[in-house]
């Protein structure tokens, strides 16, 4: 498949290094560093590539990965998205944890994930990866003992969650359908509970959530 990541910061860097190791063509975009992301993209590979946050939104499939009071800016300079399955994890979280961050002028009340969604109303936009840690994704591997860790994601159309899932499992983990997209409120509750946790209990980053079956 033929990503584009926008945003190179931990996330994107490393959910961008697994797809290219998986095989999928990769565009990495939106540094502020040029010579880094060249870095970055010649380190994830020969399917892998820098470009313009342009090169990157005309892919298949695109990664939003940037800081929130960014997002609006960012996805004006995508151009159009029409019809491209949009996979967000943007966090609402501030860098300490200790709360949400503000910025937008879209209605906060709404998830982060529905807020993108309303500013590319004709894409497909699918919330994943945001209760995981960069830290474990760039590490050598997903797995905890015997265990995978669960990715949940939510979105409203079934073929685009369809080809998210396989990519979640192409990174290494369980992916775990958790509805449509108004279930990112819920998500992005669990995300923010499950992060501060970590920190708190001093086990940040080397946790994985995992979702039972019986």
């Amino acid at each position: 498949m033929k990503i584009g990541i926008i945003g190179a910061g931990n996330m994107g860097a490393g959910l961008g290094k697994l797809w290219a190791k998986a095989g999928h063509q990769v565009i990495f975009s939106y540094s502020r560093d040029e010579d880094k992301l060249r870095k970055l993209a010649t380190s994830a590979g020969a399917t892998a590539k820098a470009g313009t946050i342009q090169d990157a939104a005309a892919q298949d499939i695109i990664l939003l990965a940037v800081w929130l009071p960014a997002l609006e800016e960012v996805v004006h300079a995508a151009g159009s998205l029409d019809g491209k399955i949009v996979i967000t994890c943007v966090s609402g979280l501030q860098p300490d944890f200790t709360g949400q961050a503000m910025g937008l002028a879209t209605d906060l009340k709404i998830s982060v994930a529905e807020t993108v969604q309303q500013l590319i109303p004709n894409s497909k936009v699918v919330e994943a990866f945001n209760t995981t840690f960069a830290e474990i994704i760039a590490s050598d591997s997903r797995q905890f003992g015997s265990d995978f860790p669960s990715v949940f994601y939510c979105g409203n159309d079934v073929k685009a969650k369809q080809i998210v899932a396989h990519l979640i499992e192409d990174c290494g983990y369980e992916s775990v359908d958790a509805g449509d997209l108004l279930v990112a409120r819920t998500l992005e509750t669990l995300a923010t509970a499950w992060v501060q946790f970590a920190v708190s209990s001093q086990l940040f980053p080397n946790l994985g959530l995992k979702a039972l079956r019986r």
